[in-house]
């Protein structure tokens, strides 16, 4: 295995650029450098093995004391077997700790590797999916950083074979919103940033509210779009697009989403909704339209990006279960996140304070949320 750093900016690559594209946004630069925004320093490799494919670590700085490495979403490699892919892993923890600060304490790897199901199928994670046993230093994160289990539609279907997979009722909201004069719109580049934005946290911070829910500042999202923007035409991404939807009635804003294009991905990022004329199912109408738009765009499939594991009505997530696996598609199990420690004794203190964040946003700060006004 080897690693060449590449140096990238908006407009060009210095090195050796020659490698496959990375298949998911989280490793796009346009991703790398948005996180740039928020204490993370991208740092761009082309790893070459059986094949090359580029790389995208994010590093950053905690407390002014020690450094972590993030690898979302990657290596993007998925010819692995499964018995090899925690040696893989090591390996390349391995060759990039002479390219991080002599102070990173461990690195966090997010695979794109998993198990594919039909949405109408039973799958046991604890054995159905790598890794059974951890080999080396591998370590299993205290917490997945992205979501493991997602739903995804595949786009190369017609509109026809799209609506005949979802269930009955959801095929019923979406004519519903189409009967009642729903309008479907969306913003995105400069329209997005100077008004879009403003509709959706409004409606973000409302939601948030009523579910209980953590959200980022509102800048986070406009900072977002900002670098959307920039990146869109970049001579090294993908054809790249975000965008705010927004579901009015009669002049009232009742719902929004966020969604990313990029290349063959299409992604459902952020949801939204006011607590008026509900029964109008404004989300179902939304994501249908992002779905046809995502066609459009070229995309050949549409991620849901999050669902719990399992379809468990004692979950506390198991609402968006319920209505994200009703649009029908296949439903992906990936394996989470794991870690390679470089530093133990520093790495055993951190995955504590870990742990009590956990809690602390999940369970906790959850109480506090709830039903205490917010302004935006």
């Amino acid at each position: 295995m080897t690693l060449i750093p590449i140096e990238l900016t908006k407009n060009s690559i210095s090195g050796e650029p020659e490698c496959s594209p990375p298949s998911s946004f989280l490793q796009t630069p346009f991703w790398a450098e948005f996180k740039a925004s928020y204490g993370w320093t991208p740092h761009y490799f082309k790893v070459t093995t059986t094949k090359s494919f580029f790389l995208s670590v994010l590093v950053k700085k905690v407390a002014r004391i020690f450094s972590i490495a993030y690898i979302p979403m990657g290596p993007d490699i998925k010819e692995l077997s499964p018995e090899h892919q925690g040696n893989f892993l090591e390996l390349l923890a391995k060759e990039l700790q002479a390219f991080l600060p002599t102070d990173t304490i461990y690195i966090r790897f997010d695979p794109p590797w998993g198990t594919e199901v039909l949405n109408n199928q039973t799958f046991t994670k604890e054995t159905d999916i790598f890794p059974k046993k951890l080999v080396g230093n591998l370590i299993r994160s205290v917490a997945a950083v992205q979501p493991p289990d997602t739903l995804i539609l595949d786009l190369s279907l017609d509109e026809e074979a799209l609506l005949a997979q979802m269930k009955s009722k959801w095929r019923y909201n979406i004519r519903l919103g189409e009967k009642k004069g729903l309008q479907i719109d969306f913003l995105e580049g400069i329209e997005g940033i100077e008004s879009g934005i403003d509709i959706f946290y409004r409606l973000y911070v409302e939601t948030a509210a009523r579910d209980g829910i953590a959200i980022h500042s509102r800048s986070y999202y406009e900072e977002l779009l900002k670098r959307s923007s920039t990146w869109a035409n970049s001579t090294w991404d993908k054809p790249l697009s975000v965008r705010i939807y927004v579901a009015r009635h009669e002049g009232d804003e009742l719902a929004s989403i966020i969604t990313l294009f990029c290349g063959e991905e299409a992604v459902y990022l952020y949801g939204a909704s006011s607590n008026i004329k509900r029964n109008l199912m404004p989300a179902y109408s939304l994501q249908w339209q992002a779905i046809r738009d995502a066609q459009k765009f070229g995309c050949t499939r549409y991620d849901f990006y999050g669902i719990p594991p399992t379809d468990d009505p004692d979950h506390p997530m198991y609402g968006l279960y319920r209505f994200k696996t009703g649009f029908g598609g296949s439903i992906v199990h990936r394996v989470g996140s794991f870690d390679i420690p470089i530093k133990p004794l520093m790495y055993g203190l951190w995955s504590v304070l870990e742990s009590l964040r956990g809690v602390w946003y999940k369970r906790v700060k959850k109480i506090f949320i709830r039903g205490i006004p917010r302004k935006s």
